[in-house]
């Protein structure tokens, strides 16, 4: 609990232990269904591995876990029926561990650490895991049927537009060409490809086996190896059918806006499965279990931007984080911001001023996937591994998500001395 001293209450710092994720696996459509590496697995398969690695690697036991805390940004069929706490019990976890699941878009498995901080922070929890997961094979995005998107006065009143529109308004509004969106692309799928080939993942990949006990996959495997610009640039934009119906929700908001279709399947993120777990700990925790933290959540922050622009939430959410923590940009060492789509991620760059060699160092969601809950456990554990590879302390994580929500957070590596604590 919060310690009181003086009149003053000292509270807990929630420390990372440790960041796991399994290989994000890509999806294909034939005429009947979508097709990926896990399509015959369940969301609960994906994440037992994870499970299992973050006991076996720190050498607890499941039953000192407070919560498990998951993000999932399709609540329904196969990850319906509060999956955090199911899949814990799946992945043969103590009955004493609680768990829930929470939904905030693509925001959802950030926040799922976040909340597990302040839990800990709070000195309600010791020890708690968090993250997330989307197996879009078997759950596809809106097969929940949310009347945000399914119902058509919900949708007008609370102005909906699909995302791949509102990055297509970004980049008209702010005047991005196709040729500014495909250099984004191609240099997520360059970073991505070399961080493979040098094995920068490896420490927080867990594989997921099949019934044999092989590997199903090695590695992230939507990366596109030999993509270039030329191949970028020829690529169709997606989204020039609804620009019609996007205009007319345009006009209510940004009348003097002529909406145009620029993101194409090659500067948009890739559709993949994917799972992440993340373990925090109070110190008092770390002491007892003998867990050696790697960093600190320093701070988080939650906010949201106007609906039709969408895009733009984790922007208005680091505004908010390096406010209160009276930072600015040039504090930081590296940031893992969500690919989205090419705009958002190059818009939220030029509005910090951040330099190309510390931002989405190792590539983004558009070379290796967004599997929409689990992405935020993904850059957080991709952020602290960099962190550690290049011996820096700070960094910040940021996600926007539907409707114009936003999280990011805050994360700084320890001291010799902290290490020791």
């Amino acid at each position: 609990m919060p310690v009181l001293l003086l009149g003053v209450i000292k509270m807990n710092t929630a420390y990372i232990i440790d960041a796991v994720r399994i290989p994000r696996a890509k999806i294909t459509s034939d005429a009947e269904k979508k097709q990926g590496v896990y399509a015959q697995l369940k969301p609960v398969d994906l994440l037992k591995p994870l499970f299992n690695a973050i006991c076996e690697r720190n050498d607890f036991l499941s039953h000192h876990v407070d919560d498990v805390l998951l993000g999932c940004a399709t609540q329904s069929g196969d990850q319906g029926a509060n999956l955090a706490k199911i899949a814990a019990l799946y992945a043969g976890w103590s009955d004493k561990v609680a768990g829930i699941t929470l939904n905030r878009f693509c925001c959802s498995g950030l926040d799922a650490v976040n909340l597990a901080a302040s839990k800990i922070i709070a000195g309600s929890d010791d020890l708690v895991v968090a993250g997330g997961v989307e197996q879009l094979t078997r759950v596809p995005m809106f097969s929940d049927r949310g009347a945000w998107y399914s119902d058509k006065d919900v949708m007008e009143r609370t102005r909906f537009m699909h995302m791949g529109l509102a990055a297509d308004l970004i980049a008209v509004q702010e005047n991005y060409s196709r040729a500014q969106l495909d250099d984004v692309a191609l240099q997520s799928h360059q970073r991505a490809a070399h961080a493979v080939s040098n094995a920068y993942f490896e420490h927080s990949i867990v594989k997921v086996n099949d019934a044999q006990g092989g590997s199903l996959l090695d590695s992230d495997n939507a990366i596109r190896q030999s993509i270039d610009a030329q191949k970028l640039a020829s690529l169709p934009a997606s989204f020039t059918d609804f620009i019609a119906m996007g205009q007319q929700v345009v006009d209510k908001v940004y009348p003097d806006t002529e909406l145009r279709a620029l993101h194409s399947a090659g500067n948009s993120p890739a559709l993949v499965d994917g799972a992440s777990l993340v373990l925090l700990a109070n110190q008092a925790s770390c002491q007892r279990l003998g867990l050696k933290p790697r960093a600190r959540i320093r701070h988080f922050a939650n906010a949201s931007d106007e609906p039709v622009r969408m895009l733009t939430g984790h922007i208005r959410a680091t505004e908010k984080l390096l406010r209160a923590t009276n930072l600015t940009p040039a504090d930081i060492d590296f940031w893992e911001v969500n690919e989205s789509f090419a705009a958002s991620a190059l818009k939220y760059q030029q509005d910090f001023a951040i330099a190309d060699n510390c931002f989405n160092v190792n590539g983004g969601a558009i070379a290796m996937g967004h599997p929409l809950g689990a992405t935020g456990g993904n850059l957080l554990g991709m952020l602290l591994d960099e962190l550690e590879r290049r011996d820096q302390k700070r960094g910040v994580v940021a996600i926007c998500g539907g409707a114009g929500v936003g999280v990011a957070t805050l994360i700084e590596r320890l001291t010799d001395a902290e290490m020791g604590a």
